[in-house]
């Protein structure tokens, strides 16, 4: 990760660098906003700004949304100022931090800006392959799609398989394919010359050239437009790239990892997804299972939390987990996985007065989910009865294959049958619809 600092490095600002660095964090200085623009049109991989709050912060963002450069603007002044936090943030500043520098109020920042950085934590079998799979291929330079719910963690993968291949000593670039207006993600990609549009005063290096010999990684992908997948795959195939604006090709040497929490090939069938670029994407697939199907890593997970939270609250006691806690959350299904999880224990770690944690349940955004899960389990039940065992067994590889994303080796791993059989079944069921029709 890479931060700016944008104003005086004197005082208090020097104080923040300091503990950036101390966060394995690289550093770059401007000592104005002309020459902010200049280090971020370079291509410099930069993730968070700090921004002197006495500077012309609104400036600096029109400066960058004119020329397409999305990054996150945090504002920096002396005291508790509310006056000059309004200011800010009505300027377009994502965050407003005091000076001089709280240690742990820079940590989160970090941590929110960074969280691919998570440490590795997997003690559940399914999870402990996975990583071994992502080591062995991380040695080559075949693309990857990682595909799995929302909050599962394939970010951290992604980072895991960038640290262990032999780009680890380059840059690894990301890019949020759904976070960044379409009109906007071309030049975030490809770059964009001087004159390309209105307000373009400057060249501008793109993600795909900072992250020349190092990786690219896509998140979210399925929601890049079919037009600008046809540059995206022709930059795969050709191996260069043209800026916005410009006529020169420009070799690059990278190696893409692609994220989706959508079925990308049911997309390629809606024609949402180019296909030929699909399977560009699709050399090597990994299938990050949701947490509900890794129950011995919500424990482990919980713990690192729990200690991670009361760090950054400056806590010298870590609380602990009743048996009973745990037991709550492992019987829950965690929709929004591991990052529902981290943020019912960061409200834990708030909101609970006593140094075990004895009921979980009131820090899990479900009311009364017990009973809910009492309750679907019942009508599952009920929506069995008088069904023949035909029937039951269509209904049980219909859901378990819907909740797997498509994937039919999971499927057939958790159904406890073989991929041919379970492939028969499918193709059987639809042949019954046809006869239907």
């Amino acid at each position: 990760m890479k931060l700016l600092i944008v104003g005086s490095i004197n005082g208090y600002m020097a104080e923040a660098s300091k503990i950036a660095i101390a966060k394995n964090v690289k550093v770059m200085f401007a000592d104005s906003e002309s020459h902010a623009m200049q280090i971020l049109r370079q291509g410099k991989n930069i993730s968070l700004i700090f921004m002197d709050v006495k500077m012309n912060i609104a400036n600096l963002i029109s400066s960058m949304q004119i020329e397409k450069i999305s990054i996150p603007v945090v504002a920096c002044g002396i005291g508790n100022d509310a006056d000059l936090a309004i200011k800010s943030i009505k300027s377009g500043a994502k965050e407003y931090i005091s000076l001089p520098p709280d240690a742990d109020m820079i940590a989160e920042i970090f941590n929110s800006i960074q969280n691919s950085e998570s440490k590795i934590i997997a003690e559940d079998e399914t999870m402990i392959k996975l990583f071994e799979t992502a080591k062995r291929i991380a040695k080559s330079d075949a693309n990857v799609l990682i595909t799995g719910e929302s909050g599962t963690g394939k970010e951290v993968v992604t980072n895991f398989i960038h640290k262990n291949s032999k780009r680890a000593d380059n840059d690894f670039v990301a890019v949020n394919c759904a976070a960044i207006p379409e009109n906007l993600l071309e030049s975030e990609l490809f770059g964009h010359e001087k004159g390309a549009f209105t307000g373009a005063i400057a060249r501008r290096i793109g993600k795909f050239e900072e992250a020349n010999n190092g990786t690219l990684f896509l998140d979210e992908i399925s929601e890049m437009s079919l037009t600008l997948q046809a540059k995206l795959l022709r930059a795969i195939q050709e191996k260069e790239i043209t800026r916005v604006g410009g006529n020169e090709s420009i070799k690059v040497n990278i190696r893409i990892i692609a994220t989706s929490n959508r079925n990308l090939f049911a997309y390629v069938q809606e024609g949402k997804f180019r296909e030929d670029l699909y399977y560009r994407l699709n050399v090597i697939r990994l299938e990050i299972p949701s947490l509900r199907m890794r129950k011995a890593d919500i424990k482990p997970l919980a713990e690192h939390f729990l200690k991670f939270y009361a760090d950054v609250n400056g806590d010298n006691t870590v609380k602990t987990l009743s048996p009973l806690a745990i037991e709550t959350m492992i019987k829950y299904n965690w929709p929004g996985n591991v990052r529902e999880l981290e943020n019912a224990i960061q409200r834990a770690v708030i909101l609970s007065v006593e140094d075990e944690i004895k009921d979980f349940s009131e820090f899990i955004d479900r009311k009364n989910y017990r009973e809910k899960s009492i309750q679907s389990s019942n009508e599952e039940t009920e929506n069995y009865t008088g069904k023949s065992l035909a029937d039951i067994e269509k209904s049980v590889i219909q859901k378990t294959l819907k909740s797997c994303l498509g994937n039919k080796t999971h499927t057939a791993n958790i159904l406890g049958i073989s991929i041919r059989t379970l492939r028969n079944k499918l193709q059987q069921y639809e042949m019954e619809m046809d006869k239907a029709s």
